[in-house]
């Protein structure tokens, strides 16, 4: 795949300013454009831990519209974002997250039920998140680094309690800007977190 650089992308699909109260809205569903489609996989916690019988239901993870969308963001300002052209994700950010979510705490075999808070069981427990930051930032030096940044709460659903909140982030250098490099080092920042975010929802449930 032929590799563009960031500041060349930013002129020609647009960057979406949110300086002075400017909100520019930009369609980024072009249909007669074809998009080459990327996954993440989840990663499940430990296998090991105590086994509990509860019911989780994890919600749609909140987000900023400018991450809630199926294309990948690069932030290059603190006021300034574009999106990779020609890449996108195999879903909208929050419904990738959420089905990532839910894998990789089933996949540690140590929950009765865990599903979509949109259909299911009446769960014991629910957890909800919040997309903070998903996106490459393009630094001023000219290299680039991926961020994710998520917070966990979770709290019973008879009492609407919480349990506990926990921040999860971490970021990871991107060697160039090419789609394959970028859904790369996302991928391998998934893999450090997605254990952490188990092991953490399964230890307050």
């Amino acid at each position: 795949m032929q590799r563009m650089k960031l500041s060349r992308r930013a002129m020609l699909f647009g960057a979406v300013s949110l300086l002075g109260g400017c909100s520019a809205v930009t369609s980024l569903n072009n249909a007669a454009r074809t998009l080459d489609t990327y996954l993440l996989t989840p990663l499940p916690g430990s296998t090991s831990g105590r086994r509990i019988s509860r019911t989780i239901a994890v919600a749609m993870p909140d987000a900023p519209a400018a991450i809630a969308t199926d294309r990948i963001m690069i932030k290059s300002g603190v006021a300034s974002i574009s999106y990779l052209p020609d890449a996108r994700w195999s879903d909208e950010l929050p419904a990738v997250l959420q089905s990532l979510l839910i894998r990789s705490i089933s996949g540690t075999g140590r929950i009765g039920y865990i599903g979509k808070s949109e259909g299911g069981p009446v769960p014991d427990v629910v957890v909800l998140s919040r997309i903070d930051g998903f996106e490459v930032v393009a630094k001023e030096d000219g290299t680039f680094e991926s961020l994710a940044d998520l917070t966990l709460t979770v709290m019973t659903d008879r009492t609407q309690s919480v349990i506990g909140t926990r921040s999860f982030a971490r970021s990871a250098v991107v060697a160039d800007d090419s789609a394959e490099t970028i859904t790369t080092a996302f991928q391998a920042i998934l893999d450090g977190l997605l254990p952490l975010m188990s092991d953490w929802v399964l230890a307050n449930s």
